[in-house]
């Protein structure tokens, strides 16, 4: 797996690359852990389009990340591509919670408007 992580006002994207599994999930862990330290406002972007595997564990990961910025009163957008992850979320009932983009310009915009 690999994760990218930046700051693009208003919001900072983590583009991740590969599954996100049991071997791929700490590497994730990490680069939120330090993204969520640094972002203000905590607005953050994950983009997922790139990830064509997603196990429980790399869920549970993506779920803590959730609840960590709604505890902090930010906002968490998922970029999904159409598939297997998008599955995953409703047939879990998770995408009544996960905020969802189809494209990185969309998920921005939509925090643009939110600031």
């Amino acid at each position: 797996m690999v994760v990218r992580c930046w700051r693009e006002e208003p919001c900072t994207v983590l583009h991740v690359v590969g599954d996100l599994d049991v071997a791929g999930a700490p590497r994730l862990r990490a680069e939120l852990e330090q993204a969520l330290a640094a972002a203000d406002p905590l607005a953050l972007v994950l983009d997922l389009t790139e990830v064509p595997f997603c196990d429980s564990v790399g869920l549970g990961v993506l779920v803590a990340a959730l609840n960590h910025v709604q505890r902090m009163n930010g906002r968490m957008i998922l970029v999904l591509a159409p598939g297997m992850i998008r599955h995953l979320l409703t047939i879990t009932n998770l995408d009544r919670h996960f905020e969802t983009s189809q494209s990185l310009g969309e998920a921005r915009a939509a925090l643009e408007n939110a600031a």
